[in-house]
């Protein structure tokens, strides 16, 4: 049994090999030209900003969160948009809320700021390319700015998690763990 195993597979090779000049012939050679297929980033070439969605964009300039946070918000740091939108089943008292709105008043400001460099800083690096100017040096510090911005973006929106941690009680924590889905009551 196993000694028919490399004929038939010596035996599907030429067939393979034969079938490619077979074929070309049959169309006398020429295959017609395909057409461009789409591919993931289709369509990004029109954008102001090809690294940035429109959506992208606008959620920058809003400074929203993004999925930024998700190594705080998955590890027990309440975010503060999400505890104020369940102040009353977290039990919140007006103290808490106000410190909660607060932080989020302020996270939002700074997500907004970081937010507006990132922006100005891809475009510069886009602009490298689109210019034709890009060289080795010019990416290396435009890459650079826009790391630092995407860092103050993130850094933002972790930090507040932080902060709002420290608002909420253990009992509270727990329960917007459950709240949010990420625990099972009880």
């Amino acid at each position: 049994m196993t000694a028919c195993r490399p004929t038939l597979a010596i035996g599907a090779l030429a067939m393979l090999l034969l079938a490619g000049p077979a074929q070309a012939q049959h169309h006398g050679g020429h295959r017609p030209a395909p057409t461009a297929p789409a591919t993931p980033y289709s369509g990004f070439q029109a954008r102001d900003i090809k690294a940035l969605s429109e959506s992208e964009i606008a959620d920058l300039q809003a400074g929203r969160g993004m999925g930024l946070a998700l190594a705080a918000e998955l590890n027990g740091y309440a975010g503060p948009m999400h505890a104020l939108e369940h102040a009353d089943a977290l039990g919140l008292d007006a103290g808490q809320r106000a410190r909660i709105a607060q932080l989020m008043e302020t996270m939002r400001a700074d997500a907004i700021a970081a937010g507006g460099r990132l922006i100005v800083a891809e475009r510069a690096l886009d602009r490298l390319f689109a210019d034709g100017s890009a060289s080795p040096e010019a990416v290396r510090a435009a890459v650079a700015a826009v790391t630092t911005a995407q860092g103050d973006v993130r850094a933002a929106h972790l930090v507040t998690h932080i902060a709002a941690r420290e608002v909420l009680t253990p009992a509270q924590r727990d329960r917007y763990a459950v709240l949010r889905g990420y625990r099972a009551p009880g």
